[in-house]
């Protein structure tokens, strides 16, 4: 084996005890085929469904992909993981009973984690408390953009064009259910009832009138206590943009990719997403003029930066019959296989896939320490 003295070691952790663990080990097995083994070592951290640490291979996390309309999970078989603080930053070891061995320090954190516990905030605080640097937003970027109602919050306090919202939490369905669906009624049907902390979909309703509302809220809440009820854009483009971070400038940019549901009355969904082919179709670039492009590269721009997001995002967008794009959501970690529109936009941009990973792990290394 040709040895790599100057290589730099990258912690990929993924799984993860939320919804979208399979999604997530889906993106880490992308992420460890394509990353460049002439510049990068791999460390494989498993987190499984109940939340066990476990040191995964980097040849067995390259074999996660699907199989037979399968998706990958970690198994909870594999070594106990074991991060540390060592004298010289962050480490990772492998458990062997109750002595710790194959201690390596880590470079860069690369969280490829979907959903709660994981891209929202709470495993950048421990990177930050390891201090080790890390891919994509800090502590606070992530914690809001993972939370829907604070997102819009913060977006709307920036003067962004953002939709009409409600937000439901638990104390207030189980004080005001009445209340509750009566601040909803105030929304234009169709609407669409979501987990507020929830990703890929998971647990998301269209209600088109107010009898279907309840059911579809007690739905949203088997994936999160706390709901979020959006007035839906009906007759719009779905438009996404991908983001990076620029350390001499703004934020760089791709071009447009647009989601085009083959049914005029479904969404964009966990199958569409992930299952997909015969639900929708993905086009990248997008079909607009350069005056909406340009239009809308400047919102997702604006967005990101009023975000105060760090290395990626992905910003989506509705595109109104008059043209005007309106935010819809932005992303702190965006699907991320070859096949996700993020990696497909840059790909569009000039920057493909291994160029891509090889930026964003550049951009975590340029990374202060501490408070930024």
């Amino acid at each position: 084996m040709t040895e790599h003295p100057n290589r730099v070691r990258v912690a990929l952790f993924f799984g993860g005890v939320s919804s979208e663990h399979e999604i997530s080990c889906l993106t880490a097995g992308s992420a460890a085929r394509a990353i460049d083994p002439e510049r990068f070592e791999v460390v494989g951290i498993g987190i499984t469904g109940d939340g066990r640490w476990v040191r995964i291979p980097p040849a067995e996390l390259a074999g996660y992909e699907v199989v037979d309309g399968k998706l990958p999970r970690v198994a909870s078989d594999r070594p106990e993981a074991v991060l540390l603080r060592g004298p010289a930053g962050a480490e990772v070891a492998t458990r062997d009973g109750d002595r710790l061995c194959e201690i390596a320090g880590i470079d860069v954190a690369f969280a490829l984690l979907h959903g709660p516990w994981g891209e929202d905030g709470t495993i950048q605080g421990l990177f930050e408390m390891l201090g080790v640097r890390y891919v994509g937003a800090g502590v606070a970027a992530s914690a809001i953009g993972m939370d829907k109602d604070l997102m819009k919050r913060a977006m709307a306090g920036a003067g962004l064009p953002v939709g009409p919202w409600v937000a439901i939490t638990p104390a207030q369905w189980r004080d005001d259910r009445a209340g509750c669906l009566a601040r909803v009624a105030g929304l234009s049907f169709p609407v669409f009832v979501k987990p507020a902390r929830g990703g890929s979909s998971i647990g998301i309703v269209r209600v088109d009138d107010p009898d279907g509302l309840e059911a579809a809220i007690i739905e949203a809440q088997r994936f999160d206590p706390k709901v979020v009820v959006e007035q839906g854009f009906v007759g719009v483009r779905e438009i996404e943009l991908s983001v990076l971070e620029d350390l001499t400038g703004p934020p760089r940019v791709s071009l447009p990719g647009e989601i085009l549901m083959h049914t005029t009355d479904a969404f964009y969904d966990f199958d569409a997403k992930y299952l997909p082919e015969e639900q929708v179709t993905l086009r990248v670039p997008a079909d607009v003029t350069p005056e909406l492009r340009t239009a809308m590269q400047e919102l997702a721009g604006r967005t990101f930066a009023a975000m105060a997001v760090e290395g990626l995002a992905r910003v989506d967008l509705f595109v109104d019959a008059d043209g005007v794009p309106w935010v819809n959501e932005l992303n702190t970690m965006p699907g991320f296989t070859r096949t996700s529109m993020f990696p497909m936009m840059w790909a569009a941009s000039g920057l493909e896939y291994p160029d891509l990973i090889a930026t964003l792990v550049e951009l975590a290394l340029a990374r202060p320490l501490g408070l930024r």
